[in-house]
């Protein structure tokens, strides 16, 4: 009954006393555990994992100070009640906060059943964070969004959660393969749509990806080179326009915000005519895009499909991989 009921592993970065946590959770929501339900001793836990009483005390407190467990003097505890464990608590851990995540999350929680709630983390790109952020709520939620970023080893510390909880954003990520997923093919992305503005790109004389690496998904240069190569077009991946003449003819595909910023101001300093004499792709629209430079021509996914797709995901326990569309927003800047 100890080892049906409870899960322990040594090797597992998380406490014993809260690997014992998540187990009598996820007891209860398999089913293993319904209300009235005699738990264990706190004696045969300690002898069938080798655990101190003290954990199995610690573990059975916090059980108790939350009305999940309850306690009858000589007899043992018991299982009090199940309903905080059937509506879903959800932690999403989202790389950073920008515009277009913002449009995620709201389209996310706008799509969601009013009982679900959501607790939002940000890694800023960083693993001790990213690490933390994980292991310190583990057990503490019923489904984990996670969006790994550019992390190589994500999987060594996503598999401490309980795989039938965890959904992946935004990557196709290899050591990541057995996890649902809604994620963006960078590569075929920037490959197809600009396949798709072929006859726009024409009149270009060169064109030029302003890749500035880091975070930024590297599979887009992927997609503008194959494109180029295909098309037997002149082309330049570089990483910043910071001190670079920009010349008439040349279409520049801008990855960062801040590197479209500096082409706008450049193609003012020269007097150049955006559109006509150079050409400006940037990634990943926003409302602002609409208006600058009287409208700046993107290669984005639908980040508010995403969050609609990822709500009902949640909500039906899906288990797919879905790619997410992205289109080519036509504006002057092309």
């Amino acid at each position: 009954m100890v080892k049906n009921i409870f899960t322990i592993d040594d090797s597992l970065p998380v406490p014993k006393y809260r690997q014992i946590i998540n187990s009598i959770y996820n007891s209860l929501e398999s089913g293993i555990l319904v209300q009235g339900d005699k738990i264990p001793s706190i004696n045969s836990i300690c002898k069938e994992f080798g655990l101190s009483r003290d954990t199995v005390l610690m573990a059975f407190s916090e059980l108790k100070s939350k009305g999940v467990i309850s306690s009858i003097s000589g007899k043992g505890y018991y299982v009090e009640q199940t309903k905080t464990f059937f509506d879903q608590k959800v932690f999403l851990l989202f790389d950073e906060l920008n515009v277009f995540k913002e449009d995620l999350f709201t389209s996310f929680c706008n799509t969601l059943d009013t009982n679900i709630d959501v607790d939002i983390y940000f890694h800023h790109f960083n693993y001790k964070v990213f690490k933390d952020l994980i292991v310190d709520n583990n057990g503490k939620y019923t489904s984990y969004i996670i969006m790994p970023a550019t992390f190589e080893n994500s999987h060594e510390v996503i598999s401490i959660l309980p795989q039938d909880k965890v959904y992946i954003l935004d990557r196709l990520k290899p050591d990541l393969a057995n996890y649902p997923v809604i994620y963006q093919d960078f590569e075929a992305d920037v490959f197809e749509k600009m396949i798709e503005g072929k006859d726009l790109l024409s009149k270009y004389q060169k064109l030029i990806m302003v890749f500035p690496g880091g975070k930024e998904p590297i599979e887009r240069t992927f997609g503008f080179e194959k494109f180029c190569q295909e098309f037997n077009l002149p082309f330049e991946i570089i990483k910043s326009v910071k001190n670079r003449k920009i010349c008439k003819g040349e279409a520049y595909f801008v990855v960062s915000d801040r590197n479209l910023v500096r082409i706008i101001n450049l193609a003012k300093k020269n007097g150049f005519n955006i559109g006509s004499d150079i050409g400006v792709v940037s990634f990943n629209d926003t409302v602002l895009k609409e208006v600058v430079s009287n409208g700046i021509t993107t290669i984005s996914t639908d980040f508010i499909q995403m969050g609609e797709q990822l709500a009902v995901m949640i909500q039906n326990k899906d288990r797919s991989r879905f790619r997410n569309p992205s289109y080519l927003v036509q504006r002057n800047s092309l």
